[in-house]
């Protein structure tokens, strides 16, 4: 008797309960399997960026330019008077310049997938701000990242970043030493 009314309540209970759906289980959308990687593949994942830059830049350029002109006038009148003028004009201009600069950027940021193109890539947007003993240090970046690309750990090169923009700058007591000054500029500007 008492198995029979244990199997009326289950029966009771399960009766009362609403009926559940499968699709309330499974949304395609937004399920991962646990034993499948953690690698960033939606809206809202974050994803590590290895930022490993290096760039060389030279120009040379050298300029030569020379010009003359020569103008003149000669009157003579029965052999008696004689008159004459006489103007020559020249110009030369010599000139070299030479810039090379070179750069290296190595870092780790952590940026957010903020869109996920239809044909699968990834939007990435990121920004890391360093404070170091009162010298900000910000590093930008943005691009898109093909899935393959990312590794089981979830980071990616940035040289396989498409459309990337990466900026470094910084601001301080180092930063601020590093530029002309202001009346540097001024006389730059006028010429001295």
């Amino acid at each position: 008797m008492n198995r029979y009314v244990t199997v009326a309540c289950a029966l009771l209970l399960c009766a009362s309960v609403e009926s559940v759906w499968a699709e309330a289980l499974y949304n395609e959308q937004t399920y991962h399997a646990y034993v499948a990687d953690r690698r960033a593949y939606r809206a809202g994942d974050l994803l590590t960026v290895m930022v490993v830059e290096n760039s060389t830049a030279a120009t040379t350029a050298d300029t030569s330019a020379s010009r003359n002109n020569d103008v003149g006038l000669k009157l003579d009148y029965d052999n008696r008077v004689k008159h004459g003028a006489s103007l020559q004009v020249g110009n030369d201009f010599d000139a070299q310049g030479r810039v090379q600069r070179s750069g290296r950027l190595l870092a780790q940021i952590t940026v957010n997938v903020v869109a996920v193109r239809q044909n699968g890539d990834l939007e990435v947007n990121g920004r890391q701000m360093l404070d170091i003993n009162d010298e900000k240090q910000e590093i930008l970046l943005q691009g898109v990242v093909r899935p393959a690309d990312v590794d089981k750990g979830n980071t990616v090169l940035s040289s396989r970043l498409g459309e990337a923009s990466i900026r470094y700058a910084g601001q301080g007591e180092l930063a601020d030493r590093q530029k002309p000054s202001w009346w540097s500029r001024l006389l730059t500007v006028l010429g001295w």
